[in-house]
């Protein structure tokens, strides 16, 4: 289930999500990049970032935040999960906490390193409620952190943001560069610092999304080669390589996966062990 956050919170939040996968044996699921840092909490039991050929599990924090991902990562569970997942807007979390995006760069880090002692409240308050209360619980707390000096460089993010959307992520950086009217470097130094990426690696995936979407809309007359080619890629070569390069698997592959949870965490029904 997928619930908007509070007006007021719009600029820094996507959307709240709540997943739940009720199988009991060991799942394995892929993350990949959709351009945004989330947050997320398991209600129920921990996620698992890897398993040994010993079967030795290497259990994720109960409560976690991850940055822009450079390409996948594999997670699995063992049991029963219940996910509250909070999707932030490309520079949400840069604008909220103050610190800069690239520090989150790939990484999945526990919760209690980068909020104060709230979150913890936060969390136990989570596990108890129903979803149209944890909504209510989930706006509240962000709506503390919201404070009246906006984070510097907004108007450039916002600005350049606006521009790569609008092009659905097909553009050159010497177009970005003119629209702008910042150079090269300083864009990229932005961006790093309030996205976590570079704009061109952010654009890269903006387009494989936007290619996701006229997928999920398209019509049985309409192929998969004309949708690619209106996402921007110059040929299926080009776009099975990014796709592999993001996710991991080819376009068939993901189209074909009836284990979505969201667009960007599929179950791979792989064997887990490495």
């Amino acid at each position: 289930m997928q619930v908007l956050p509070s007006i007021e919170l719009s600029p820094y939040i996507k959307h709240y999500l709540f997943l739940n996968n009720k199988e009991t044996e060991i799942q394995k699921f892929r993350l990949f990049s959709d351009g945004n840092t989330g947050l997320v909490f398991s209600a129920k039991n921990k996620l698992i970032s890897g398993i040994s050929a010993y079967e030795i599990k290497d259990y994720l924090p109960a409560s976690f935040l991850y940055g822009q991902l450079n390409s996948f990562k594999d997670l699995y569970s063992e049991n029963e999960i219940e996910l509250i997942i909070v999707v932030f807007q490309p520079n949400g979390i840069h604008q909220l906490l103050g610190i800069p995006a690239n520090e989150f760069h790939d990484s999945i880090i526990p919760v209690e390193d980068i909020f104060d002692e709230k979150i913890t409240t936060l969390q136990e308050s989570l596990l108890q409620q129903n979803n149209e209360i944890r909504v209510e619980l989930l706006n509240s707390f962000f709506r503390s952190l919201i404070t009246s000096k906006t984070a510097s460089n907004q108007f450039l993010i916002n600005h350049s943001l606006t521009f790569i959307i609008k092009n659905k992520g097909h553009f050159s950086i010497k177009q970005l560069v003119e629209y702008t009217g910042y150079t090269e470097r300083h864009l990229e130094r932005k961006f790093k610092e309030c996205i976590g990426l570079n704009p061109k690696k952010f654009g890269n995936v903006i387009r494989l999304h936007y290619f996701l979407k006229l997928v999920k809309d398209k019509t049985d007359d309409i192929n998969l080669t004309s949708i690619c080619y209106d996402a921007g890629f110059s040929d299926q070569s080009h776009l099975i390589k990014e796709f592999r390069k993001h996710t991991g698997i080819t376009p068939t592959e993901y189209i074909s996966n009836s284990g979505k949870l969201t667009n960007n965490l599929i179950k791979t029904f792989t064997s887990p062990a490495f």
